[in-house]
């Protein structure tokens, strides 16, 4: 008896040590390393979540709602960290402040439009958006060139279009999320006119604020596994740690393959989920 048993002891000490009984070990372990693995693609270029939240919906009688909020939680302690790795390692530029106040007004904006329009209506505009990067991204990488000639914009102008771009996809986020980082990174490079580690920089401290925006929501609505969410974030915040570095050590160059890596295959689940 106890070969039968002890499993399902150590299954029920993990489900109820995390705040989710139906949590069992193997898939314990699997949620761990997606969250390490997603902080890591994360403090690159974004896109962390669609390996960590596919994870976090295997988890049986976990409501969909439930695995988002959580993902968030997770993602807002991993971010932190590369956050915090990007400002010691190489600065964040200027006007970073406005553009992450926006992006989180901007993404409790969009939260609370999600609760009340179908995801499917933002389908076909969140896949051309990201063909759009793609192109941008494959047929540009003069963009990603760290000595390519830049166009100083005055003081001014750079701080507004930063804000506009935190707010705009702050909103996108909150509503849906897939390819935030990517929209982030793209945006900074080409329209404020930063190198590509200065925009993953300053990505990486709107997106914080983009997914404290949606989170303060969804903890509101009692909606987040915080024993499970907090235990991820720990996970994710290594990996942020690592992808910073990882960025840093490589440069642009490395920042714009992982970035095309990230935006193909956003592309190829989101085509699969409207032809499905």
């Amino acid at each position: 008896m106890v070969p039968v048993l002890l499993p399902h002891a150590l299954s029920a000490d993990v489900g109820g040590l995390l705040g989710v009984p139906s949590l069992t070990p193997g898939t314990a372990l699997l949620i761990l390393a997606s969250a390490t693995l997603a902080g890591w693609v994360d403090a690159i270029v974004g896109g962390g979540g669609l390996i960590q939240l596919p994870a976090i919906l295997l988890v049986p009688g976990l409501a969909p709602v439930h695995a988002i909020a959580t993902n968030k939680a997770s993602s807002a302690m991993g971010t932190a960290a590369a956050a915090a790795a990007y400002r010691r390692r190489v600065g964040f530029p200027s006007g970073v402040a406005p553009a992450a106040a926006l992006a989180f007004v901007g993404s409790m904006a969009g939260a609370i439009v999600a609760t009340r329009l179908p995801t499917e209506v933002f389908t076909t505009i969140i896949i051309v958006a990201l063909a759009v990067v793609l192109l941008i991204t494959v047929l540009k990488p003069s963009a990603f060139a760290a000595d390519r000639e830049r166009t100083l914009l005055p003081h001014r102008t750079a701080v507004l279009r930063g804000c506009a771009i935190g707010a705009v996809v702050g909103f996108y986020d909150g509503v849906m999320g897939p390819g935030t980082g990517s929209f982030l990174v793209l945006g900074f490079i080409l329209l404020v006119g930063l190198d590509a580690l200065r925009a993953t920089a300053m990505t990486k401290a709107v997106n914080l604020a983009t997914n404290v925006g949606a989170l303060v929501l969804f903890a509101v609505a009692g909606a987040v596994q915080w024993r499970l969410g907090i235990l991820m974030g720990c996970f994710n915040m290594l990996g942020g740690w690592l992808g910073a570095r990882t960025a840093t050590r490589f440069g642009a160059g490395f920042v714009r393959v992982v970035l095309i890596v990230v935006v193909v295959a956003l592309l190829v689940k989101l085509v699969l989920q409207v032809l499905g």
